[in-house]
C-alpha cells in the first residue's frame, strides 16, 4: 500500500487570495486582503532557470554548467464573469490610466478532494496585471462567459 504522501491529488479544487503588497516587507503589518476570485482555471505556475555554460581551455569533452537567471511564466487566470469589478479596476489603474497602482501578492491554495484540506500553497510575489480579456459575446452560444486576467510577478514560492 503506497504512503499517503505519494498518492496523486486532484487539480480541480483551489482558491486564490489577492492581498496588497506592503511597501516595507519587514514592517510586520499583515497584508490586507483586497480581492478574491472563484477562478475556473489557473495556468502558468512555472519557473525556469537558464543555465550558464563555461568552456574550459584544454577540456574538449563538454562544458561546465552553472546556475543562471530564473524567469517566471505569465500566470493566466480564467473565471466566469461576475459583477465584481475589483480585478478590472486593478488592471485599469495599472495600464489604462497610466497611474500608480499597488502590486498584489497572490496566494493559490491547492485543496484536497474534500475541498478543505490545503495540500500546498503557491505564492506569487508582487504581481502586476498585464492583460485583461473579456468574454466573447455570442448570442448563439449557451456557454458561461469566461474572462481572463494575465499576471506577471517577481517571485514564485511554494509554502
Amino acid at each position: 500500500m503506497p504512503d499517503a504522501n505519494h498518492l496523486p491529488v486532484g487539480s480541480f479544487r483551489y482558491q486564490l487570495i489577492f492581498s496588497e503588497a506592503s511597501l516595507k516587507p519587514t514592517s510586520g503589518i499583515a497584508d490586507k486582503q483586497v480581492a478574491g476570485g472563484a477562478f475556473s482555471e489557473c495556468s502558468g505556475l512555472e519557473a525556469t532557470m537558464e543555465p550558464r555554460t563555461i568552456r574550459e581551455g584544454g577540456f574538449n569533452y563538454g562544458v561546465h554548467q552553472r546556475a543562471g537567471t530564473v524567469t517566471f511564466a505569465t500566470v493566466i487566470l480564467r473565471r466566469g464573469m461576475t459583477l465584481n469589478r475589483d480585478l478590472w479596476d486593478w488592471f485599469k489603474d495599472a495600464t489604462l490610466l497610466g497611474g500608480y497602482t499597488h502590486r498584489m501578492n497572490v496566494s493559490i491554495r491547492h485543496l484536497d478532494i474534500d475541498g478543505e484540506t490545503v495540500v500546498r500553497t503557491w505564492k506569487l510575489e508582487r504581481a502586476l496585471p498585464v492583460k485583461f480579456k473579456s468574454a466573447d459575446l455570442n448570442a448563439k452560444s449557451g456557454d458561461v462567459a469566461i474572462e481572463e486576467l494575465h499576471l506577471v510577478h517577481e517571485g514564485l514560492k511554494l509554502a
